[in-house]
Order: C-alpha cells, then structure tokens, then sequence
C-alpha cells in the first residue's frame, strides 16, 4: 500500500512485467513535507515533478551542448536518458522514486496528446501543393533517397537473416529498423534547417522540396501497409473496406473540409480575425481526426497530419493556429516525447550480438543514402560540396524515426534491444550531422562579391542599380520619394527592384517569388507595390526598369533571400526600413526588434552599400514629390569617412532632380585643416562641386564645432525645413563624436545616425543612414590609406578621386582631372 494507491510489479523474464494497479484513478492528495509525507505519492504531483524534471535538465543540457554545434534534439533525447535505465534510472532507488512503473501509462498518454498536436502543426505549415510538384530536381532525389535506400536496405537485413544466426526477437526487428533508418521525414529536416539557419539557402530549399516529396511517398507508403494489415484473411477483398475508408477519410479533408475552410478564411482576414471559438474547433477537429484514424486501423498521429495538410498554410487560419501551439509544442510536447522515448532506453539490456548486426545496417544505410543523394544532385549540376551537404541534412534522423520506433514497440514488433539501439542512433547520427553540416557549410559565402558595389565608385554614365526592402504599407509613399528624387533619365537610368518582406508564420517552406508572376497568389502588400512601381516606371517611361520580389520567411534567415537578389541584380545600394515606427503625433509608436536585427545582418553581409531608411513621412502627410508644387529640400551632413562619400555621391544625384534643393553641410574641427583626411575630403567635394557647377538648387555650407555637445545642438535647431536627411553611418574619429557613442542607443545607425533618429529632435524630415559597401577590409583599407597620402602629397590642390578598378580589386587608380595614375 502507498499512499492508498495498491499496486503490485510482477517481474516476469527480462523484458516483461505485469503491473497489477488498484484504484489507478482515484485522486490521492499530495502529502506536503511538513506533514512528514511524500508529495509524489500524487499522480498529478508525480506527473509536474516529471515534466519539470526532464524540461529542466533537457534545457541545461541544450546550453552545454549548443557551443559544440549540437541540435536541440540531442539534449532532448540525452535528458530523458539521464533519468533512464541508462543512467541514474539503473539505481532502483531513483528509478522507484522518480519514475515508478505505474506512472509510465500517464506519462505515456501526456506524449501522445504531445506528438498528436505536433504532427497535427507539422502539417499546417505544409503547403500540399509542394508535396505533390517539388520541382523535378527535388523530385528526383528525394525519390532516390528513399527508394534505392530502402531497397538495399532491407535487402541487407534479409541477407543477414538468412545467413547470420541470431535471436528470434532481433530478426523480427531486423527489416523494420531498416525501413526506420531508410526515412526521410520533412519535419526532421525542416527543424534542423530551422536550427542552421540555412532554410532559406539554395541547399535548404532544395532539401526541404526534396523531404516533402519522399516524407509524401513513405506517408502514403505507410497507410497502405495499415490497411493491409487490417485485412481479416487472405483474400483481396479483405483488403478494401480499410483501404477505401483512408480513401475516404482524404477525400473528406481536401475535397470538403479544404475548400471550405479557403472560403472562410482568406488571405485579406490577418491572424488577429481568428477567434478564440474558432481555434478550439479546430482543436476538437485534431483529436476527433485521432480517434477516427483509429477507428479506421491507422495510428493516431495520422489523422492530426492529415487534417493539419487541409488546414489552409499562412495567415490567417495556418497563421493563428501555429501562434496557439508554437511554444507549447516546441516547448513543452516535443521535449516530452523525446524524453519520454530516452526514458525507455537501456544500454545495458544490448547484447554484443545485437550491437553489430544492428550497427552495420545503421552504417549500411547512412552511406547508401549519401551516395543515393549525391549522385542524382550532381547529376543537376549541384557543386560536390553542396550535394555533400545536402546528403548529409537528408541523413538527419529525429522525432518521426522516434515515433515510428515507438509504435513498433508498442506492438510487439521490435524488441527492447532494437528499440534502445534506433533511439541511440538518431542520437548519434543527429550529433554528427549537425556540426558537420555547419562546418562544411556557410551560408554567408553565397552573398560575397567579387566587385565592390557602391554609388561613389560607380560610373554615372552606367545604370543605377537600387534595391528597396518594404515590410508594410506605410514604408511606400516615402520609399517612392527616395525613388523620384533618384533621378532617372535617358543617360543616368535606374534599375528598381522592391523586396516586399513578410514574416513566414503558419508555413515551414520560405517563399521568394517573382511577384508580377504570381498575382493573386501573393499578399495585398505585395500587389500594392507592384501596382506604385508600375505607376513610377510609367512616369519614368524609357528610364526606368522595376521588378518586385515577395519573400516570406523567419526574420533571422530574411537577410539570405535580401542578400541573393541585391547579388542577382547588382545593386548599387540597398534601403531597408528602420525599425521603429513614427505615429502622427511624432512619437514612436511601435518597435520590432526582429527587424532590427535582419537590418544588423544585412549590414554585416550585403555585397552592396546599405542605406537604413528612418520614415517620418507621416508626420509631413506623406507629401509626393511628384505631385507637390513645393520643393524638395536634402541635406547631407558630411563629417568623414567613406560612408560619408557613399552618402555625398547619392546626394549629388538626388540634387540633379528639378525639384530638389541640396545643402551640403559640412561639420569641421577647428584646427583640422591640415590633416590628410581633411585634404582627401576636400578634393572628392571640390570634384562633385565642380562637375554640378551649372546646378544653382545646390548650396555648399560650413560649421565649425568645437565638441559633441556643439554638435547635438545644432543639429537640434537648425534642420527642421527638411524633408530628407542623408548622413554615413560611420565617421573618422572626430572630437565632435567623442562621448557621443555611449548614448547610442541603435548601433546599426552609428553615432550621428542615431542621433537623428531621436523622436526629441526637432525635425519632420526623414533620415538615409547609408553604409559604403567594403570589399575585403584589410587589403582595402591599407591600400585606401596609401591612395590618400599619394593623392594629398602628390596633387594637393587637384580634386582626386579614388576608383576601384579590376574584380578583386587589388589594384586601384587616381582619377586626376581626367588623367589616371594606377596603383
């Protein structure tokens, strides 16, 4: 007796043991320590302390593991084993205590709802479509992968059955922990992508397409062996009644249940349209799908990922339901699960024999896969490298490989020694690929450029090339302005290519489309500005070229999609929003530190200079340019630097718009002028002046500042008839930034960037904070520096500019007056 709750453990042989429980459901209380009590006597107390335990533990882990390079599900797993009979669960005394026999039902039972609920969110983020047309790339090797596999595979296993002699128990289990080591799950691979922050990579995509399809084959595979199996005898018509009810359950969902739900809920309704009635039906529908799925002879977990696959993808149904279950399922029921499998994992209980046998068809299958991968993505044309990686994302094993096992073992059809040795391999195979493929991989060289992309050190005579990023409606009229201002004409013309940028939220698979070719299929937002860059390309007719891009995906993997097409396109610069957005009585109404931190990423890996675009276009009413009788005032503050340059080149070609009027303001240090950089600067502003002399709308101006605080008060009172403001983002050390940058509250934009975006600063105007692109630093820098001390000391009262010259740009020339000096 304990605690009122009788139970009796009858041991029987090694594996076996009946559990005999009286009163199983009868709620005891739980006895609190200052009544000399053991609270876990209570299910429901015993129940918390587990979960707790192994979420604790699992997360400790994660933290230990994660500078190794190591995935989530390798703690998760390795949690649950701690308290296992592979480690402290080998002392009967903790294993009574923690994880007593009669707690397992209850513990299993949690986990099922737990991967229910997963599966069930795993196929809401599935676009069926994808399944079905991959693409004929990822067609063809996510068949091979599965296919060639599980062939050799499984002829493997029958080989050694008939010619290896083993137990009974282990030749049961040998072809199904082949199948087991043959899948390739999309949700495993689609969460080890998420970890790499590679989804959004030329192999990412090819390996989540690829996943899809063979997880769409080994699904369909799969259901049809359940029905075989429910068939009462040997004949075929036996057969029918269980294959044409999945038949009927499928048809249910895609043709009744799909449409309707489109129909209801459209792309125009956003997330917060979903109401909380509406969600808990769907909740109701997941376990009712459970049950019928049961009914009908499959598992439990087929219907939740059946019903999750009609679920429209994406906002706002697909949206609002991942927003539900997100933490709780990553969080909570996926850890528990793996926990709850490593629970049940004993190392101690694998004899030699099964060690081996087991072992080379887990080795067997790993290198066949490779090879089934590599050979069909070379085949395409993938570079080794990549098709190594790939083959080795398509070998990660995880939580559907843990299911699958579990059913089995459930079932009586592998053994405790099989079950132990497939549940260490997706722990060690996962180990191995996760480090390898960062290792072997990085994302980051596929935004390298060979040329440096900047506005200073283009030709004027050649196409401008800008790249614009717009999250939301609001970011159009003033992007549109910059647009208009950058002054297209028959010789200066301009290459516009828009990035309309949305959060990927109820979708696994990043989307980065052409948007005029998907029309309809695409967001408003989308279709909005094609329809404002259409209007400015018809303004503009014969000087101006546009094309819109959409991309949807996580705002930590967004830079990659940026960075490819800033590459395709050979931006000159690229214009991200900032952050923080203005209300209209000029306080900030709303900040997104996600977008932050894409806007950080993209600064630290575009292959193109980077403008930051601070939008108070609100404040003035969103005054078009090309409508406004008004001028259009600019100014830029120059102070040093290269981004400096990069921000006074583009200046110099708003100023040749008719409706611009241009002030450069230059902040110099008294005592400053005879310093080189001082005299290099000099020359670059006297070559623009002179080559816009005929421009009356331009006007030059000086300030001379002692300090930072001279500095902040000017720039407090005197730039308030603006409408744009152009600055660099970094500057030569100056006295006037001293003490400045420990008030910086937005790195990203420097120290005087930063201050102008302060909501204190007494101007309308919108804000460009512009970062010079830098081609390999160090070379670059040192050879910059060598140019200025020739370019001062050798033509001291010339205006001198500095060119890039050659792709690697290792060597350079001195534009003097026409006449050119290389170096």
């Amino acid at each position: 007796m304990e605690g009122g709750l009788t139970h009796d453990a009858i041991k029987i042989g090694k594996n076996l043991t009946i559990l005999c429980i009286n009163n199983s459901f009868k709620k005891i209380p739980a006895k609190s320590i200052w009544l000399s009590g053991n609270p876990l006597v209570s299910p429901t107390t015993l129940l918390m302390f587990q979960l707790s335990s192994i979420s604790t533990v699992s997360l400790l882990i994660n933290v230990c593991f994660k500078p190794l390079g190591q995935s989530s599900l390798v703690s998760q797993i390795f949690g649950g084993m701690i308290f296992g009979p592979s480690i402290l669960g080998h002392s009967q005394d903790v294993a009574d205590t923690v994880f007593p026999i009669h707690s397992r039902a209850i513990m299993d039972v949690f986990s099922g709802f737990g991967i229910m609920f997963f599966f069930f969110e795993v196929g809401v983020k599935i676009d069926p479509y994808l399944m079905v047309c991959p693409g004929r790339m990822a067609a063809v090797i996510g068949a091979s992968a599965l296919i060639i596999t599980t062939g050799l595979s499984i002829g493997l296993a029958v080989f050694l059955k008939t010619s290896v002699t083993m137990s009974t128990s282990l030749q049961n289990s040998l072809i199904l922990v082949a199948s087991s080591q043959s899948l390739t799950a999309f949700p495993v691979i689609s969460t080890l992508l998420d970890e790499l922050k590679i989804i959004n990579t030329d192999v990412g995509r090819i390996a989540l397409s690829s996943s899809m399809f063979s997880f769409l084959i080994g699904f369909s595979t799969t259901s049809i062996l359940f029905s075989i199996k429910q068939a009462n005898s040997h004949h075929i018509y036996s057969f029918l009644p269980p294959f044409l009810s999945v038949v009927a359950f499928v048809a249910t969902n895609f043709l009744i249940l799909r449409p309707k739900l489109k129909k209801m809920f459209t792309q125009a309704m956003g997330p917060k349209s979903i109401d909380e009635k509406t969600i808990a039906s769907i909740f109701i529908l997941v376990m009712v799908s459970a049950f019928i799925s049961e009914v009908i002879g499959q598992h439990y977990i087929f219907g939740p990922l059946l019903l999750g696959l009609a679920v429209p993808d994406g906002p706002p149904l697909g949206a609002a339901i991942s927003s539900k279950l997100a933490s709780l399922g990553l969080a909570f029921f996926y850890p528990a699960y793996c926990a709850v499998t490593g629970l049940q994992t004993n190392v101690f209980d694998v004899d030699l024999e099964t060690y081996y046998i087991i072992g080379i068809i887990i080795i067997f299958t790993f290198v066949v896969k490779l090879i089934a991968v590599i050979l069909p993505a070379l085949c395409f044309n993938l570079p080794i490298k990549e098709a190594v990686v790939l083959a080795l994302i398509l070998n990660a094993r995880g939580i559907v490989e843990l299911t699958f096992v579990n059913l089995w073992k459930d079932g009586k059809q592998i053994g405790n020694q099989s079950f132990t040795l497939v549940t260490v391999s997706v722990l060690v195979v996962t180990a191995i690929i996760t480090p390898l493929v960062r290792m072997l991989y990085d994302p980051t060289k596929q935004c390298v450029s060979e040329k440096r992309s900047t506005i200073h050190h283009s030709n004027s005579n050649l196409e401008f090339r800008i790249l614009v990023c717009i999250h939301n409606p609001e970011n159009i009229p003033t992007i549109m302005n910059i647009l208009e201002v950058t002054h297209a004409s028959e010789m200066n013309p301009v290459a516009v290519t828009a990035m309309v940028l949305i959060e990927l939220v109820g979708r696994s698979t990043p989307v980065l489309v052409r948007t005029d070719k998907h029309r309809g299929e695409t967001p408003l937002l989308a279709d909005q500005v094609l329809n404002s860059l259409i209007q400015y390309e018809a303004r503009n007719e014969g000087c101006t070229t546009v094309q819109s891009y959409t991309s949807m995906s996580q705002f930590q993997t967004m830079h990659d999609d940026i960075c490819r097409i800033a590459i395709d396109k050979r931006a000159n610069i690229l214009i991200l929003p900032f952050h923080k957005k203005w209300a209209i009585s000029g306080k900030i109404e709303s900040t997104s530190s996600p977008i932050q931190n894409l806007n950080i990423n993209v600064l630290n890996k575009a292959p193109c200079s980077v403008g930051i675009l601070i939008d108070r276009g609100i404040l003035t009413g969103f005054t078009s340019v090309r409508t406004s009788q008004l001028k259009f005032h600019v100014a830029v503050l120059f102070l040093s630097g290269s981004d400096d340059l990069e921000a006074l080149a583009y200046s110099f070609r708003m100023g040749k718009h008719e409706r611009v009027h241009l002030t450069i303001i230059r902040l110099l240090v008294s005592g400053d002028e005879n310093a080189k950089d001082f005299k290099f600067d000099n020359n670059v502003i006297h070559e623009y002046r002179q080559a816009n002399k005929e421009n009356d709308r331009i006007t030059y101006e000086e300030r001379v500042l002692t300090d930072g605080l001279c500095l902040s008060s000017y720039m407090s009172s005197n730039l308030e008839h603006y409408n744009l403001i152009l600055v660099g983002k970094t500057h030569q050390d100056s006295p006037l930034l001293h003490g400045l940058g420990e008030w910086n509250e937005c790195p990203e934009l420097g120290v005087m960037g930063d201050m102008l975006a302060s909501p204190y600063l007494k101007t309308k105007a919108s804000v460009l904070v512009i970062q010079q692109h830098k081609l390999r630093g160090k070379l670059l820098g040192k050879n910059m520096r060598f140019l200025r001390s020739k370019s001062s000391s050798i033509y001291p009262e010339l205006p001198t500019k500095i060119i890039c010259q050659g792709a690697k740009t290792d060597s350079f020339y001195i534009s003097v007056d026409g006449s050119r000096h290389s170096y």
